[in-house]
């Protein structure tokens, strides 16, 4: 039972000074800030676009009225 905990440690302390899943970390912090960013952005893209599309119903309405 010693021996198995004992493998069990050694092996839980190489992955932790193993530096080889760093940069999946880092890639995956990357694409969480840019889909915060294309979140947040799409918010003021979808307000331009209705107003947008609004000033085109209007002018269209008031060409066929």
């Amino acid at each position: 039972m010693n021996d198995l905990l004992l493998k069990l440690y050694i092996k839980f302390q190489s992955l932790a000074n193993s530096e080889e899943g760093q940069d999946l970390v880092e890639y995956a912090l990357l694409v969480a800030l840019l889909a915060f960013g294309a979140t947040s952005g799409m918010k003021s893209l979808a307000t331009g676009l209705n107003s947008a599309f609004k000033g085109i119903s209007s002018t269209m309405g008031s060409y066929i009225s």
